[in-house]
């Protein structure tokens, strides 16, 4: 004689992986699940902010919510004082210092385009010079 087993006896486990898109940007980890997610405590995160090294959103309510680029920047943090031994003040120059390279990027992109466009226009002016 077999034995009935009922559905859901743990045997058959249909397991299905969902995958979210939500924007980087988005704040959307309490401070608790971020400092976990940093390997972090969350008064650590705190000081953070009080510092200036990182700008949690917040709720209505002014729960930090914490993206997810934010999460990887307190991971960033960690890395230069615990790996590289930055203390915060060496962790702020540098912050600053690629925050102004990346302005710097931006513009050099910028003059770029402003280039080439200007090189475009002056070589249709020498062609009608060169046909008149």
């Amino acid at each position: 004689m077999s034995a009935i087993r009922p559905p859901g006896d743990g045997r058959h486990v249909r397991r299905e992986r969902i995958e979210v898109s939500i924007d980087s940007d988005q704040g959307v980890f309490m401070i608790s699940v971020a400092a976990e997610l940093a390997h972090m405590h969350p008064q650590t995160l705190r000081m953070y902010e009080a510092r200036g090294l990182i700008q949690p959103k917040r709720s209505p309510k002014n729960t930090r919510l914490y993206s997810q680029r934010d999460v990887e920047r307190l991971r960033r943090i960690q890395q230069m004082t615990s790996e590289q031994g930055l203390n915060l003040a060496g962790v702020e120059t540098v912050l600053e210092l690629e925050r102004q390279v990346e302005r710097m990027r931006v513009e050099m992109e910028r003059m770029r385009r402003r280039t080439q466009q200007l090189e475009e226009q002056l070589q249709k002016e020498d062609q009608i010079d060169a046909a008149g």
